[in-house]
């Protein structure tokens, strides 16, 4: 499983990412920021106590993270069917809480990045800094046109801070019939031949069609 130091390194390739919370009124609301530091606590971002970012922060206590590398753009084929450069999403989801002045400073003494903290902070004064101390998320690693290895999906879930994750992919259950239906339809190479068929849940991309068309519905959905 990954350890927050390669969850964090991963974040910074990407480097600005959509945090997401919930706000007063039901609707969720997303910016952009980016993580500044790590350490065996968490992750870390920093934001001012006048933004409704802040507000929602305090009251819920959660978050939600996301970004893509090395691009977000979408090119379209001479069929105008999409088409994505070979690279990677990153997701995370967690409880966070607000370091105090003192706790800044006592890793400010051996870090650097924090160093930077405590001096946008005495720049702007309202900044405040938090900790994903406790989260579950995944690395989404794609190459829908196998230009590098012979599969479309390479799938990472992780966890920390004593958070569980479910894994990745349906499940084949034991009223399989090995009639190979799965298989034949499966665009992700992630089917695995036997008695029963299995799915390798790394290679899932959870698309359905296992599910759609197994004529014994041996498939279990996520939900």
């Amino acid at each position: 499983m990954m350890t927050i130091k390669e969850i964090y390194e991963n974040f910074d390739q990407i480097g600005c990412v959509t945090f997401s919370t919930l706000a007063e009124n039901g609707y969720v609301e997303s910016r952009i920021a980016h993580f500044f530091a790590f350490d065996e606590d968490g992750l870390y971002f920093r934001t001012m106590d006048v933004k409704p970012f802040y507000r929602e922060l305090k009251q819920t206590g959660k978050v939600s993270v996301c970004g893509m590398y090395p691009s977000s753009q979408v090119s379209h084929d001479e069929n105008n069917l999409p088409s994505f450069v070979p690279g990677y999403t990153m997701r995370i989801t967690g409880d966070v809480r607000e370091l105090t002045m003192d706790e800044v400073e006592e890793k400010a003494r051996g870090s650097r990045d924090f160093n930077v903290a405590v001096y946008d902070i005495q720049k702007y004064p309202r900044t405040r800094i938090f900790v994903l101390y406790r989260a579950w998320g995944e690395r989404y690693d794609f190459d829908y046109a196998k230009e590098k290895r012979d599969h479309k999906l390479e799938r990472a879930r992780f966890a920390y801070g004593g958070m569980s994750f479910e894994k990745p992919g349906l499940t084949i259950t034991d009223a399989c019939i090995s009639c190979g239906k799965c298989t034949e339809l499966c665009y992700f190479d992630a089917v695995e031949e036997g008695e029963p068929y299995k799915i390798n849940g790394n290679r899932c991309d959870e698309c359905g069609n296992c599910y759609h068309h197994c004529p014994v519905n041996a498939i279990i959905k996520k939900w």
